[in-house]
């Protein structure tokens, strides 16, 4: 493999969500994952999704898309565990990845597609999306910054990673709230469905 990568996690448990799976609420009939993760193989990138095997619905509902399955056997210890099993899972040969939360309805194509771009002018880049000034995500990560990205621990990500390299940051800046809309609780979505309106 080479080039870009994608990888999409989808491995968290979704506590806030009071028993509901945030990545199988459905839009226009679709659930979240399938809809975000097919979103990302539009691109045409390598994409690759980090799942965890305590949520096999999430499996079932991407069948048949053209992903690779990441297992992430340790996924309740946090969001670190989902990207360091993802990266130390990419095949060798990639230039970079670009870290994609499933939980962001927002997130389109185009707006992938953007990041990518950026991230082709200058491949040393951490390339991260803003929205409204505020930085968010998707990230992409260059290829030299995977064995960094293979020692973070806990739910905060690759924040220290980005801290360290902070002068490689390079910021685009996505649609109003694309890089920011994540819904965690059943409040959020049905503020979000009402905001936007849009059907389950």
């Amino acid at each position: 493999m080479t080039g870009l990568a994608i990888i999409v996690l989808a491995a968290g448990s979704a506590r806030r969500m009071r028993g509901r799976d945030k990545l199988m609420e459905t839009i226009d009939g679709t659930p979240l994952i399938a809809r975000q993760l097919g979103r990302a193989i539009a691109t045409g990138l390598s994409t690759y999704v980090a799942l965890s095997p305590d949520h096999p619905t999430r499996a079932d509902a991407i069948e048949g898309l053209n992903a690779v399955r990441i297992p992430v056997p340790d996924a309740a210890d946090g969001m670190a565990m989902s990207l360091r099993g993802a990266i130390a899972a990419l095949p060798a040969g990639h230039t970079g990845a670009m870290v994609v939360l499933a939980d962001m309805p927002e997130i389109t194509t185009d707006d992938l597609n953007t990041l990518r771009d950026a991230f082709d002018n200058d491949t040393r880049a951490i390339i991260r999306a803003t929205s409204n000034g505020v930085q968010g995500h998707p990230v992409v990560f260059p290829a030299d910054l995977f064995p960094d990205l293979a020692t973070i621990t806990g739910d905060t990500g690759a924040k220290p990673v980005i801290m360290a390299q902070r002068d490689r940051l390079h910021l685009i800046p996505l649609r109003e709230g694309h890089a920011t809309t994540d819904l965690d609780t059943p409040e959020a979505w049905d503020d979000w469905r009402t905001r936007t309106n849009t059907p389950h």
